[in-house]
């Protein structure tokens, strides 16, 4: 400044003007010397929690678990809670952010769980890696179905002078579950895997059933034909610690313990529950390959909600498996599994009153199943095809099936596969599936196939009639609901596996449609067969059955009406026409088996 104003001078002095006449307007007290007697500049200002938030984040983050321990000043302002930086209000399209437009950028409330928020693990409660995720949720099944229901005796029948194996097959389920999660974590939110972990979940169910004949909802007809039930589970409490880091790329090894959810293959196929069990698993090479080792000690189940009790149910299964991702291909997922199956001695009846251990078939003496399955599955795409398979070889013993009435060597093979093709907004599907049957049940050997708990997610899933609905026989069931195998079982949930049944043969069109972002629909033919019919024959002292099930037709579609998983709308219905083979067993003294149908409803409500 000193050097401007000594050349302002000279310039002034070479037109004639005095240089002690500075310019108008130029303030004096920048000519100033800074003297002793000058201000002292401005301490820096405390920063407070609020001072650290210029502009509010996205969102709901509720109040910063880091002290300050900077001093912020004029010329800047530290943010030490990363989670919480500030951004500035946009309204993009200028129309006031209307609920149905997608808005980036938005300030968030407590009740909205849409936008990030700090009740949903979004940010820190505490410091920068402690996360609280919040849930609440609640699951709604309508359902209407027919089902081959058994008449009680002839003197206590619903209608008199009914003297039919099978009496009117109508009924309505309503199954609803309310519940509510903690999960407590500490880690990163993102790549880095958690440090430690606690989980709560509790659930609250309330079921109705309502049949038209006798001795459906219990083995006293004086029940009647209507039964309301509820329950209540701590579904999900489990800690999780990481044991220790395995390179960095983040590989890892932890330890998870209590009830948890484990699904052992893709699909379900053999092993899909929530139980009591320690799991070990990780990652490797970058999380390219992870792998589990997993001990459960089964906890018994409710018979109408199907949530966990506080009983055990002397059932252990040891499972353990390897998964490869870009396995020979890019794309493709190759996994390996081991299972255990230790199945003790036990007898139980479930609620209703009705016997599911040992099954009510045969002999039905208290007996062990102890059995090895060994499996390979895939699931991805090769090219522009996708592909999805498993193979699963079972190996062990029955001290005494059921029906067998003998001690059993198990040898039984499973296999299934589906491909498909996406074409823009469609995908085409073919599958099939074989489970092997037994053909001789008065030998040492079964042949049958039956896995541990399975759900598995395949040729309709949830929509198929013959999986979603348990088809009742004489005490045990053609196949149990949720189980897509006919294994001449007492229960899913309940019962013991039994190597010694008809086995299945499956095939498969399916064909799903992406109507648009928010609306799926899935559509399904099943053609199915028994391998072997002599098990079938002999429960039922029926000789030569025929082979053929029927044709399992399915519709169903998804609706997500907010593009995530807060609010999910579910519908289905599924009818199995019947060939031959179901005729014989489900006929009529008097006229035709006709079809069979279902139809549900299901509402997921998610906070």
């Amino acid at each position: 400044m000193r050097t401007c104003c000594g050349v302002w001078a000279l310039l002034l002095a070479a037109s004639g003007v005095a240089a002690a006449d500075p310019p108008r307007g130029n303030p004096p007290a920048l000519d100033r010397p800074i003297g002793p007697d000058a201000p002292p500049p401005p301490e820096p200002v405390p920063a407070s929690a609020t001072d650290l938030l210029l502009d509010p984040p996205l969102g709901y983050t509720g109040p910063s678990g880091v002290v300050p321990s900077v001093k912020a000043t004029p010329e800047w302002t530290p943010v030490e809670d990363r989670w919480r930086l500030g951004f500035p209000e946009w309204d993009r399209y200028g129309r006031k952010h209307p609920l149905e437009d997608q808005y980036p950028y938005i300030l968030g409330r407590k009740q909205d769980p849409y936008a990030q928020n700090v009740l949903k693990g979004d940010y820190p409660i505490l410091g920068q890696h402690t996360f609280l995720n919040l849930t609440g949720s609640i699951l709604s099944v309508q359902e209407a179905r027919q089902l081959p229901t058994a008449t009680s005796p002839f003197e206590s029948t619903a209608r008199p002078f009914r003297e039919e194996f099978f009496g009117r097959p109508n009924q309505f389920f309503s199954n609803n579950f309310f519940s509510v999660s903690a999960d407590l974590f500490h880690g990163d939110a993102a790549f880095k895997p958690i440090d430690w972990r606690v989980k709560a979940t509790g659930v609250f169910n309330f079921n109705y059933l309502g049949v038209a004949e006798l001795a459906q909802v219990s083995p006293n007809v004086l029940d009647g034909t209507q039964r309301g039930r509820t329950w209540f589970a701590l579904q999900e409490l489990f800690g999780e610690v990481k044991l220790f880091d395995l390179g960095a790329e983040y590989d890892f090894v932890s330890v998870r313990a209590g009830s948890q959810p484990f699904v052992s293959d893709f699909r379900g196929f053999v092993y899909s529950d929530t139980n009591l069990m320690v799991r070990t698993f990780g990652s490797r090479r970058g999380n390219r390959e992870q792998f589990n080792l997993v001990y459960t000690e089964q906890l018994e189940k409710d018979t109408f909600s199907g949530l966990n009790s506080f009983q055990n149910r002397h059932q252990n299964v040891f499972m353990t498996n390897y998964i490869v991702q870009d396995f020979l291909t890019p794309g493709y997922t190759a996994l390996a599994s081991v299972h255990y199956n230790d199945d003790q001695p036990s007898t139980r009846f479930d609620r209703a009153g009705f016997l599911v251990r040992p099954d009510p078939a045969g002999v039905f003496q208290p007996h062990r199943v102890q059995t090895v399955y060994l499996g390979t599955a895939g699931d991805g795409h090769i090219g522009r095809f996708n592909i999805s398979h498993a193979e699963y070889w079972v190996l062990g013993r029955d001290s005494r099936n059921p029906i067998g009435n003998q001690e059993q060597a198990v040898n039984a093979q499973f296999a299934a596969c589906e491909l498909s093709y996406d074409r823009d907004w469609a995908r085409f599907r073919v599958s099939g599936l074989y489970s092997s049957g037994d053909g001789n049940p008065n030998n040492r050997h079964a042949t049958g196939f039956d896995a541990i708990l399975p759900n598995p997610n395949f040729a309709g899933g949830e929509f198929s009639y013959f999986q979603r609905q348990g088809i009742p026989l004489f005490g045990v069931s053609l196949g149990t609901r949720s189980n897509l195998l006919p294994n001449l079982r007492s229960s899913n949930l309940q019962g013991q596996a039994n190597h010694v049944n008809p086995g299945l043969f499956l095939t498969n069109l399916g064909l799903d449609l992406d109507l648009t972002p928010k609306l799926r629909s899935i559509n399904n033919v099943n053609f199915l067969w028994f391998d072997k019919t002599a098990v079938l024959e002999q429960f039922l002292f029926q000789p030569k059955l025929d082979r053929e099930i029927g044709t399992d037709l399915s519709t169903g579609v998804e609706y997500r009406p907010l593009l995530n998983n807060n609010i999910i709308f579910t519908a289905g219905a599924a009818t199995l026409i019947p060939a031959s083979g179901f005729k014989a067993i489900y006929g009529k003294l008097r006229g035709d088996v006709h079809p069979l149908a279902s139809v549900f409803v299901e509402l997921a409500l998610n906070y």
